[in-house]
């Protein structure tokens, strides 16, 4: 049976030490809290005080609670006061040196069976614990930012850990109500083993200019649902911290994917830490606000106003598939008329009937009128023939992902389209400079990918080659604005940026899996609930199609030569073996 804990000890009150401090006095257990000096207490006080009386303002807690709260925490800069305690937490910067040395000093301090515990999010916890005379009472407790909200914990066992120890931490931690996750002593355990190597890539991206840092972070907002963009998301951490963690998993591991990019040391040498020093990928109205502030970087809408565009009142659209039909439901919501060419009168009786069944629904739902409904299939022209696009201002292709068949519609459409007709593709992978070069007119050939489902996804990938003319890019950013989509804007490389940023993360998932490492379940709660995902890696490659996956796995090995990129073998083997998640019933999971 576990140990009830009811007195421990955190040492380092910063943000995660706090939260710490608050986890465990919200759960009825007292605790001393250390800092190395009064100012330091003084400041975990404030962290304290202001967090429980944001909760009481937001009605979480009610005064009497907070109070409670406050009154099991003895704050002291005197390491002495941890002898009586039964666990000690330590919260203190991520240095391995002064890890080792606090460990050492409270192992000479504490009960000899009292548990020792590292909130480190990297560094190795066996070398921490053989800092003391008894490694066996050293774990992992690895708690996310901010620990009051955050579920998951994950819960590191080393080689020397007692068995008892981990069981009595663990034990704990789904006291506290956390998800703990049990994994060995690797750098970065799970959670941040999977999203600083994302983070760097994002970073590498915006370093190297293929975007912009908005455009970077509303790509992964709007088009993965993440709670944060990449970059906001390193701000929020700290460069220095990243920078840190990043060089650890490296040094252990070598994959140059979690080599930090050159731009993270410079940064944090000129100061620039995020959010704590009011300056980072972003500029804050003051150091420790989230409040972002315009700065020299900031897209100017008086620039972005006077650029010259091209008029598009009328619209084309090829494809009958989900993605075009939703697409032309899309433009015909904006109040533009859309011309659609399938392949047969069936097709395109098939596309109208679909628009149909959806505006239907809507009116059901409150979201549209009778009236609205009928006003947008009126602006809905079907046709067989590609010759009825002759006088439209832009022609959007979703046919099939060939690139022998895209090649053929283009050169199709650049003898039947007028001069000056905009021809953009919605391709996910394809080079779309390969659809541009058979065309007499490639400055006016642009990528325009939106995300399925087209009519609730918001995320518009805008994709310009080395030919495409500027003002075709600004006409199409300005029409993703009327049609009410999020445009971020990138060049012709394969992936773009969610597809490029996505894929390795998942790929790297994988190979934790097929490592042994963690269970497809612990690494999808870790994902989850540690990073506020909307969906576990194996929960969404299973969704997207093992296949889909694959393919899109290869083609980024195949333009960046990464050997991080290179398919992981076992998703190569369940496609061979044609499971290909949910559409077949069985991936990385069986489906009923």
């Amino acid at each position: 049976m576990a140990r009830e804990f009811t007195n421990v000890g955190v040492i380092g009150l910063g943000t995660m030490g706090a939260g710490i401090v608050e986890v465990f006095a919200r759960n009825g257990i007292d605790v001393v809290a250390v800092e190395v000096d009064e100012a330091g207490v003084e400041r975990g006080k404030g962290f304290l005080t202001k967090s429980t009386s944001r909760a009481v303002d937001r009605g979480k807690i009610s005064q009497e609670a907070a109070d409670a709260l406050i009154g099991r925490v003895r704050f002291t800069a005197d390491l002495g006061q941890l002898k009586d305690c039964q666990l000690v937490v330590e919260a203190v910067p991520e240095n391995l040196e002064l890890k080792e040395a606090t460990f050492a000093k409270v192992d000479a301090i504490v009960g000899p069976d009292a548990v020792l515990a590292t909130n480190t999010s990297s560094l190795p916890v066996t070398e921490i614990a053989v800092a003391t005379a008894n490694p066996k009472r050293v774990v992992g407790m690895h708690f996310f930012n901010p620990a009051p909200v955050l579920q998951f914990v994950e819960v590191i066992k080393t080689v020397i850990t007692a068995d008892d120890v981990f069981e009595d931490v663990k034990a704990l931690a789904e006291r506290l109500d956390k998800k703990p996750v049990v994994v060995g002593d690797k750098a970065g355990f799970i959670a941040n083993a999977l999203l600083f190597g994302y983070l760097n890539h994002a970073v590498s991206m915006y370093e190297t200019k293929y975007a912009s840092r908005e455009d970077i972070d509303a790509a992964m907002r709007f088009g993965c649902g993440y709670p944060m963009g990449p970059l906001a998301l390193m701000d929020l951490i700290g460069l220095d911290t990243a920078y840190e963690i990043l060089d650890t998993m490296y040094k252990q591991g070598r994959d140059r994917l979690h080599a930090p990019s050159p731009i993270i040391k410079q940064m944090v040498s000129a100061g620039l830490k995020g959010r704590k020093t009011g300056h980072g990928f972003y500029s804050y109205a003051a150091p420790g606000s989230s409040q972002v502030v315009a700065d020299a970087h900031t897209p100017s809408a008086d620039v972005a106003a006077a650029r010259a565009t091209r008029e598009v009142r009328t619209v084309g659209v090829v494809g009958s598939g989900t993605m075009a039909t939703g697409i032309i439901e899309v433009f015909a919501n904006a109040g533009l008329p859309v011309t659609f060419v399938a392949r047969s009168q069936d097709k395109v009786d098939g596309v109208r009937a679909a628009i149909e069944r959806s505006q239907a629904k809507a009116i059901e739902r409150g979201k549209t009128t009778r009236e609205d409904a009928d006003a947008l299939l009126a602006r809905l022209t079907g046709a067989t023939e590609r010759t009825a696009l002759a006088d439209v201002d832009i022609v959007v292709e979703a046919i099939a992902e060939d690139l022998t068949l895209k090649q053929e519609l283009f050169t199709d459409l650049d003898k039947i389209c007028k001069p000056g007709a905009i021809l953009a593709t919605t391709t996910s992978s394809l080079p779309i400079v390969d659809c541009a070069k058979v065309t007499s007119r490639p400055e006016d050939v642009v990528g325009m990918h939106f995300f399925n489902p087209a009519q609730i996804m918001r995320l518009v990938e805008v994709v310009h080659t080395v030919s495409t003319a500027d003002d075709v890019i600004a006409t199409v950013q300005d029409l993703c604005a009327t049609v009410g989509k999020q445009a971020v804007t990138c060049g012709d490389r394969s992936g773009f940026i969610v597809n490029a940023l996505l894929f390795p993360y998942l790929n790297d998932a994988i190979k934790m899996f097929s490592s042994n490492y963690a269970s497809a379940d612990d690494i999808d709660t870790a994902m989850k609930t540690g990073c506020g995902l909307p969906m576990g890696p194996f929960e969404l490659l299973d969704v997207v199609g093992l296949d889909v996956s694959l393919a899109i796995q290869r083609e980024l090995y195949l333009e960046f030569r990464e050997p991080g990129f290179a398919p992981a073998p076992l998703l190569e083997h369940l496609v061979t073996a044609g499971y290909l998640g949910r559409k077949t019933g069985r991936g990385f999971r069986t489906y009923a």
